[in-house]
């Protein structure tokens, strides 16, 4: 049983994979997308949903869900959507329709897949973690299709989470699990939205750059209260760890 689960992850894996690269050669061609343009827009494609795969490739045991699959589906979209990124932002010009299209359903859909878990019981902490690396990888593909229209400094919401992560290499107390926090999601729903408000065709420029300052100052609030909560949680740890040790 274990094997046919671990064979039907590798072949949900190659979908995805192959559906990327139909979808996002057929969304470059129709955008007349240069030679050196397709191929780098390829390549930023197959990094996010190369991600993805190798997120479920490295699972012990191997195996996908019916939340994952939907979870590899929002995948494939933000590879596509980060491939039609690539000629706007070389061009300097506003991604379009497509990006705007493509990124929408992407969010949308972020909202399936837990339903999905919960409705299957398959929820688990790998699936979240696929998740989570979904949502960050649209959030920057969005903020780079943001930067000809608002400016480089947007970027900095699409990289937040990862200088997060990054952190977490050099302090491991910021690894720990956080509880959950309703808060802490609309802010995370609201960096996407945000974003593909911005880059909406008609929407005014005023109320999409309020939209994505406002979603920074947000982001910037809630990941500043993770970091002091998680040091405070390891300093009480630590505390109570000492205590002990005396008492001993």
């Amino acid at each position: 049983m274990q094997v046919l689960l671990g064979r039907r992850a590798v072949v949900d894996v190659v979908v995805a994979m192959a559906a990327f690269l139909v979808s996002g050669s057929l969304i470059l061609t129709a955008a007349g997308a240069g030679a050196t343009y397709f191929l780098s827009a390829i390549a930023a494609g197959l990094a996010v949903v190369g991600n993805a795969a190798a997120s479920i490739l490295s699972r012990k045991p191997r195996l996908t869900t019916v939340a994952d699959r939907v979870t590899l589906l929002r995948a494939v979209l933000v590879a596509c959507c980060a491939a039609a990124t690539v000629p706007a932002l070389f061009g300097g010009v506003g991604p379009g329709v497509p990006v705007v299209a493509v990124g929408a359903a992407a969010f949308l859909l972020d909202a399936v897949d837990g339903a999905v878990a919960r409705r299957f019981a398959c929820v688990s902490p790998a699936g979240g973690r696929l998740d989570v690396q979904t949502d960050a990888a649209l959030v920057l593909v969005l903020s780079c299709a943001a930067v000809p229209i608002v400016g480089p400094w947007v970027l900095a919401i699409g990289l937040m989470w990862y200088a997060f992560v990054t952190a977490g290499w050099f302090r491991p107390e910021l690894k720990r699990m956080l509880p959950v926090k309703r808060l802490r999601k609309v802010i995370g729903a609201f960096q996407p939205f945000a974003l593909l408000l911005a880059l909406t065709p008609g929407v005014p420029g005023g109320i999409g750059m309020v939209a994505v300052v406002l979603a920074l100052v947000a982001l910037v609030a809630s990941f500043g209260r993770d970091v002091v909560e998680l040091e405070q949680s390891h300093r009480r740890w630590t505390g109570r760890h000492s205590s002990t040790e005396l008492v001993n």
